[in-house]
């Protein structure tokens, strides 16, 4: 338990300097909860086989959801900005692919992986779209949308607690849509299909 705690205050450490250097890309002042952690986990593709692709991951708090609920490590792509994080993300995680590069750049990513990927289960995605223009955020969702399975998902969460549609989901159909109110701040988590 108390290994837990020190890895927990360490992981916040880190997560608020990076917030210090970069608060656009960064997006939040500490690591997502544990309840949004689930709340976006519960939405994980069925089939085991598939690849989820994990947006902005920061210091794994989300990933270490997806994993707890059945997602295999080697299944999981996380495609992280800050290369400080990126480091943290791959030791703590050494079986997944952890990319440290441009969620903008993501079809090239996946294809220049060793074994390339062409589709995914579903896109869980810590962004912060809302510090992004709505073109560029478009830009985005049309990248997710290509390379999302038939029925694929994009998960995503907003610190922006109206229920209205996330950036960037014009081209989705909303399944779900929910506060968590267990977070610092509290955040909504859209779920939309392809």
């Amino acid at each position: 338990m108390a290994k837990k705690i020190i890895a927990a205050l360490a992981d916040s450490t880190l997560f608020l300097r990076e917030w210090f250097v970069n608060p656009q890309r960064t997006g939040s002042v500490a690591p997502s909860s544990p309840q949004l952690g689930a709340a976006m986990a519960r939405w994980l593709p069925r089939n085991p086989e598939s690849f989820v692709l994990e947006l902005g991951p920061g210091t794994g708090a989300v990933t270490d959801a997806l994993l707890k609920y059945g997602l295999r490590e080697d299944r999981l792509i996380a495609i992280e900005h800050n290369p400080t994080l990126a480091r943290l993300l791959q030791k703590k995680f050494p079986r997944a692919h952890i990319i440290a590069g441009d969620a903008w750049e993501l079809d090239m990513l996946l294809a220049g992986l060793p074994q390339p990927v062409s589709s995914v289960g579903a896109v869980i995605s810590s962004l912060p779209l809302l510090n992004f223009p709505k073109a560029k955020a478009d830009a985005l969702a049309q990248k997710i949308r290509a390379v999302l399975e038939p029925r694929g998902r994009l998960v995503q969460y907003s610190y922006h607690l109206v229920k209205d549609r996330s950036r960037g989901a014009d081209d989705f159909r909303l399944l779900a849509s929910k506060i968590v109110w267990w977070n610092l701040p509290p955040a909504r988590v859209h779920v939309f299909q392809k």
